[in-house]
């Protein structure tokens, strides 16, 4: 069985308690596309884009409050599963112009920071998402040539950049075509109407 092909990150999922100062930011001031929005009483899903592969979404719930402010990569004690999103930008021009953006917004932003295989700006968003923004180093691809600088690298990390294959079970095979089931899910409505207009 081959390893699945993956194309980027579908979509990041996030929560929000204000979705109006979430489309503003996302779509008016960064300039995203709203792209999808499902919902009903007390729900709403909504997604942006980011890229032509990459898109962040949604949930607004009531009595959601934006979390505390955390610097990005700030370590923290007890349980936690997020610490900050980055979008890649296409150049250190676009870093600038967004920093020129959420200035003039008056919306706290950093430096541009060097970090060797990119450039970096950072800021938050409504809901207190630590945001980081990020362009490649032009000649310095991590993805082509990987690199580990850890100077106390785990056993499994000197292993290398490719998956190692029999660390875990192999998967049985795959149901016929004909036997798979998808169910429906929030958002189906959507789909819906598209072929409803098709």
């Amino acid at each position: 069985m081959n390893m699945a092909h993956y194309t980027g990150v579908n979509h990041l999922a996030m929560a929000t308690g204000d979705m109006e100062a979430t489309i503003r930011f996302w779509r008016d001031l960064l300039g995203m596309r709203l792209v999808a929005a499902t919902g009903r009483a007390g729900y709403r899903h909504y997604f942006f884009e980011i890229s032509q592969d990459d898109m962040i979404a949604f949930f607004e719930w009531p009595g959601v409050v934006p979390g505390p402010e955390k610097d990005h990569g700030a370590p923290v004690l007890g349980p936690y599963t997020f610490d900050h999103v980055s979008i890649g930008v296409g150049s250190d021009d676009d870093l600038w112009e967004l920093k020129a953006r959420l200035d003039a917004a008056s919306i706290w932003v950093s430096e541009v920071v060097d970090h060797g295989f990119i450039h970096s700006i950072y800021s938050f968003d409504p809901n207190n998402i630590a945001i980081e923004f990020s362009a490649a180093v032009p000649d310095f691809d991590v993805r082509a040539n990987p690199i580990m600088t850890d100077v106390d690298p785990s056993a499994i990390t000197l292993e290398g950049a490719e998956p190692v294959p029999g660390v875990w079970p192999k998967p049985g095979a795959l149901p016929p075509r004909l036997e798979r089931v998808v169910y429906e899910g929030m958002g189906s409505e959507l789909a819906a109407g598209i072929r409803r207009k098709g």
